[in-house]
């Protein structure tokens, strides 16, 4: 859906949330609130994308007015290892490294469901935060719109049931294990008769509605001190988790200044590591070298050379970067003009770049949600949060889910992404802003695990060299490079899959027409807006 003429847009993956965005908007929020007051809708009705213990990144914009200075800045809230956490403690479990590069198997799969796999829990901090500095209503305002999700119950929507019925992935769990394998958390999603709700049924979790009110009632810090802190402690303590009191009471959001790139003549803002802006700014930088735009939109030839940059990149991601307190990556060579032209011009001699894995594999599974919010005036969110694929617990009472977020981090010692306590996992949420002009012009982000990064750049590219529309950018159709292998969703031609396996490639065609990651964008025009969410889920872009 898209909408021309509009004062403000809301555009996400659930029309739950964006309705209660727009909602806030109309009651007079600004967009920090309606981001928020929307991602926590999204924490009740996408239960297992996102919640309270979950972590991701907000990029905020806000323009001069009212004689308040503008704000250009960023809420990096990743998950950190719990303070328990040894480099070499999953060492000898290793099964193999999965084909995306979207973390490991392991033996018992205890990085990926259960009480060990969970990285500290950040989303509720750093909402709070965002709306105490840069909004205009309190947490406990923000919070009031999603509980009639909980207590009443919402209906479930064809991408979560989707989701829920995941099948077993080269090594992967049943998604349905997060729902059944705890009885606290069976207790919430399986009916009397162990089954799960099915789609356009109501599922009620009062629980979530009351630990809601208790943080709205008592504060934010009651999750992190207070009596929620010590019953998720006492619950990881009974179970062999490794998050304790003291990892809730070192709980720290971080902010930081956009990282920026230039391309085609625009100012492109996106988030630092551990975050996978780097990702974005490095391919842009490749790819100006090149006449996308000659080319023509999903020829052989763009395909080919998109997805080398994409290699590149993720090549760089998996050896030299990280969480920047413990790796260091080496920012000022991957962005050199030097750098982009060696690239290049590698491209452009036809070498292919190797991705290597270890014991490579299939796709994995990849859970997260994203909001986009934005007014005339430039004044814009975009916020990625996430569970990574959810892990299944639920401490009885609370009603909310953990991350799983320490399923991507390297079990072998002496890497980029090893594991070590306080260090968070390197993601690819890249919520990312481009200026034209020095005003936003295209607000995009995704959820999709690896491939987030790789349909943000689609998008941007949609956008900016071939003139789409919002919409137009998220439906196009994408491809994927994060292994050696390109991937095509079904919408790419036939005949171009030929001419790419005719240079060589190794190419994957998926049965779907769309799939992750699933991108959601708003196009700001004469300040006109614009927005297109991913056909793939279940969103909308709506405005007031």
């Amino acid at each position: 859906m898209a909408a021309l003429h509009a004062n403000a847009m809301v555009c996400a993956a659930q029309p739950e949330a964006v309705e209660a965005g727009l909602d806030i908007l109309a009651s007079g929020g600004n967009v920090v609130d309606a981001a928020v007051g929307a991602a926590l809708v999204q924490t009740a009705v996408d239960p297992q994308m996102c919640g309270i213990a979950g972590f991701g990144s907000m990029h905020i914009h806000l323009p001069a007015t009212g004689g308040k200075p503008a704000v250009h800045t960023l809420i990096d809230f990743h998950g950190r290892a719990p303070l328990a956490t040894r480099e070499d403690m999953w060492s000898s479990l290793i099964v193999r490294e999965c084909d995306d590069g979207f973390g490991f198997v392991l033996k018992g799969e205890v990085n990926e469901i259960g009480y060990q796999s969970a990285t500290t829990p950040l989303s509720i901090k750093a909402f709070d935060e965002a709306l105490r500095r840069f909004g205009t209503r309190s947490l406990a305002q923000m919070i009031q719109p999603s509980l009639p999700w909980c207590e009443d119950g919402f209906m479930v929507r064809p991408h979560v049931h989707q989701f829920w019925m995941s099948a077993a992935q080269a090594g992967r769990i049943e998604r349905i294990r997060v729902l059944k394998d705890y009885p606290a958390t069976a207790k919430i999603y399986t009916k009397a008769d162990g089954s799960i709700h099915g789609v356009g049924e109501r599922l009620r979790n009062p629980d979530m509605g009351r630990t809601l009110r208790r943080i709205a009632e008592q504060g934010v810090e009651d999750f992190f001190e207070g009596e929620i802190a010590h019953r998720i402690d006492a619950d990881m303590r009974a179970h062999g988790g490794l998050i304790t009191l003291e990892d809730l009471k070192a709980c720290r959001t971080e902010s930081s200044q956009p990282l920026w790139t230039t391309y085609r003549g625009h100012r492109v803002a996106t988030n630092p590591p551990p975050g996978g802006g780097l990702m974005i700014a490095i391919m842009l930088n490749i790819l100006e070298h090149f006449d996308l735009a000659a080319m023509g939109h999903n020829s052989p030839q763009y395909i080919a050379t998109v997805s080398e940059a994409m290699k590149i990149a993720t090549v760089e991601k998996d050896a030299r970067m990280g969480d920047p307190r413990f790796v260091s990556i080496p920012m000022d060579e991957l962005l050199s003009p030097q750098y982009s032209a060696r690239m290049a011009a590698r491209i452009r001699s036809g070498e292919k770049t190797p991705v290597p894995r270890m014991n490579i594999g299939n796709a994995e599974s990849r859970e997260t949600t994203h909001i986009c919010v934005a007014d005339a005036s430039g004044a814009c969110v975009s916020l990625t949060h996430s569970l990574g694929s959810s892990n299944g617990v639920v401490t009885d009472g609370l009603g909310f889910m953990y991350n799983n977020a320490m399923m991507v981090f390297d079990p072998r010692p002496g890497r980029a992404g090893s594991l070590a306590p306080g260090k968070a996992r390197f993601t690819a949420l890249s919520p990312t802003i481009v200026f034209k002009d020095d005003k936003p012009f295209f607000i995009v982000g995704s959820p999709g695990g690896t491939t987030i990064t790789m349909g943000n750049l689609q998008a941007i590219l949609n956008a900016v060299d071939f003139g789409m529309t919002a919409l137009e950018a998220v439906h196009a159709p994408r491809f994927c490079a994060t292994s050696s292998t390109i991937e095509l969703t079904n919408r790419i031609r036939h005949s171009t899959q030929r001419a790419l396996e005719s240079q060589g490639y190794p190419v994957m065609r998926h049965a779907q027409s769309y799939m992750f990651p699933l991108v959601h964008a708003i196009r700001i025009v004469d300040g006109r807006l614009d927005g297109g969410a991913d056909p793939a889920g279940d969103g909308m872009a709506a405005s007031i």
